[in-house]
């Protein structure tokens, strides 16, 4: 049990690191483009081009390796929330095929599972802040 998170973390940074690497060193082989004026084209339209998902993808490599390092995993996590939401919701509210990759699956548990292990060092996050009083201008 003492090994789990180290596993985890290792497992989600490396899947974060392989994917986003593979998208910069464009190692992706050609899909099919979607069909023209489906939310998937419109959504890909607008970020292709413009540079975000470039973004987007050194963030996920930044994000992988602090998860995959024990002593930077919680900042990891707080790099890769943001776009774990965002993967979720593209699959349920533009592809529309819902939660139901086992790759989804896996990524969702293996973050969730990192967030409980590390709750008490995230709880400072969601504690009422008590005693501070208002900032001296």
């Amino acid at each position: 049990m003492k090994h789990l998170p180290t596993i985890a973390g290792a497992l989600l940074g490396l899947m974060f690191i392989a994917f986003g690497l593979m998208f910069l060193l464009d190692l992706i082989p050609e899909q099919p483009p979607p069909p023209e004026g489906s939310p998937m084209a419109l959504f890909m339209g607008a970020l292709a081009p413009t540079g975000y998902l470039t973004f987007v993808k050194v963030l996920e490599v930044l994000g992988g390796v602090l998860v995959a390092l024990p002593r930077t995993r919680n900042l990891g996590l707080l790099v890769l929330g943001p776009i774990i939401v965002n993967i979720v919701a593209f699959h349920v509210f533009i592809s529309g095929d819902g939660i139901a990759d086992p790759l989804l699956l896996a990524i969702g548990a293996l973050a969730g599972f990192l967030l409980w292990s590390e709750r008490r060092a995230f709880a400072g996050l969601l504690a009422k802040n008590r005693g501070a009083g208002p900032l001296p201008e």
